[in-house]
């Protein structure tokens, strides 16, 4: 009997099978293809850039952060399913794929992190981590997110209207192309499709009703109806498990399989094992301490903020 592939992704929320758009769209793809697989959640390390990613017992495994994401590790990348091949050639393709990846990407991470002041995020990748822990990650985050945009006190307001129009014109795009077809590029899916779909559902999920990237995305019928069949039809029927993956026709490729086999484990000695477990608590009394201390100095900060804006509010 053939081992069963895993996608490992960030926990449920949302009423969602995950609440995290990367791995909700690597989810879909994999219905997409009709690959048999399960779900399995990965808690202990929730903003590791490694997830999601898939993997088939000890001969394949392709992380997020490797070949340009795990659904191109399992298109043209990997050879393992390649939904893309019969429509990335047409015209519209490079256009769609800019318009799903750079504006609307750039358009739910801002939302996530800066509109909504983080509320959503915390619950898709920090709420079982320690409050220390998760402010800091999460500040860091919302920093990069400012300075990927170039956002300032000054020109907040504008940078956050031009992300919400670039949003804006990518989904009348969209309705356009989806028009009244079954999917973007016809009847088919494609891994823009699994993209913009996750992208979708986490809108229509997460965001709140007062947010306006859920506003705008809502002026857009079809989209909105494509992404509710896409919810009836494939999230709330559950990843396709079956108990012999072989009767699927899946197979890994040749040219992965074995790729990332380790070498056999020896016995570790009791020394050994005391080292390891010193190391541990060292580490994790190291991680304590700077989230202890960057928390302290990020109040430090704020603070010094306040002062300013009291002295210069008295001259």
């Amino acid at each position: 009997m053939a081992e069963i592939p895993t996608l490992v992704v960030r926990k449920p929320c949302f009423d969602l099978p995950t609440g995290c758009p990367q791995c909700l769209s690597a989810y879909i793809y994999l219905n997409f293809a009709k690959i048999p697989f399960q779900l399995n959640f990965h808690l202990n390390d929730p903003h590791s850039d490694k997830i999601p990613y898939f993997e088939i017992g000890d001969d394949f495994v392709a992380y997020d952060n490797e070949n340009e994401g795990v659904i191109q590790c399992l298109g043209k990348n990997g050879g393992v399913v390649d939904l893309d091949s019969e429509v990335c050639s047409l015209p519209e393709w490079i256009a769609i794929k800019a318009v799903i990846t750079t504006w609307l990407h750039d358009a739910l991470v801002y939302e996530l992190w800066v509109g909504n002041k983080g509320s959503p995020a915390y619950s898709i990748y920090y709420s079982d981590l320690p409050w220390p822990i998760r402010r800091v990650l999460s500040s860091k985050k919302v920093r990069s997110v400012k300075v990927k945009h170039g956002i300032t006190g000054d020109n907040a307001v504008a940078k956050k209207e031009e992300i919400y129009e670039r949003a804006n014109s990518a989904y009348d795009a969209l309705s356009k192309l989806l028009d009244e077809k079954n999917y973007l590029f016809g009847n088919r899916p494609s891994s823009l499709d699994a993209i913009f779909l996750a992208h979708g559902l986490v809108v229509l999920q997460a965001l709140p009703e007062s947010s306006t990237l859920r506003i705008k995305f809502l002026e857009h019928d079809n989209l909105v109806g494509y992404v509710r069949k896409c919810k009836t039809e494939i999230i709330e029927a559950g990843p396709q498990i079956h108990t012999d993956a072989s009767s699927s026709g899946f197979r890994i490729p040749s040219t992965q399989r074995h790729k990332f086999k380790s070498a056999p484990k020896r016995e570790k000695t009791d020394e050994e094992k005391r080292f390891k477990r010193k190391g541990r608590y060292f580490v994790a009394g190291q991680l304590v301490a700077v989230a202890v201390f960057l928390t302290l100095m990020m109040s430090f900060d704020f603070a010094e903020v306040e002062l300013e804006n009291v002295d210069g509010g008295d001259e």
